[in-house]
């Protein structure tokens, strides 16, 4: 399965993937407006291959089913958060 990845140039680390290069006509309206001009990265064959940040089953069903599929940066890690946990661990340890 063929597609072409393009990058956006508004959200940093999002990634549009559609069927045909050029073809958004199953993008919604609202999501190419967020995207802002999508600038192509890459066409790659799905088949056999492995992604970085992304199951390509999940690509594929995507594709088939609505036309595209986006694929957004991890969340930024809650660095305090990471921290209380720890905390609590490192306590909870000394307290057994």
């Amino acid at each position: 399965m063929l597609c072409s990845v393009y990058k956006s140039i508004r959200k940093d680390g999002a990634y549009l993937y559609v069927m045909k290069k050029g073809d958004f006509s199953q993008v919604p309206e609202q999501l190419m407006t967020m995207f802002g001009t999508p600038s192509l990265m890459m066409t790659i064959n799905l088949e056999g291959r492995k992604l970085a940040n992304v199951d390509v089953n999940k690509v594929k069903a995507s594709l088939e089913s609505d036309g595209f599929f986006l694929q957004l940066p991890p969340p930024p890690e809650n660095v305090l958060e990471t921290y209380k946990a720890m905390k609590a661990a490192q306590i909870q340890s000394h307290t057994e």
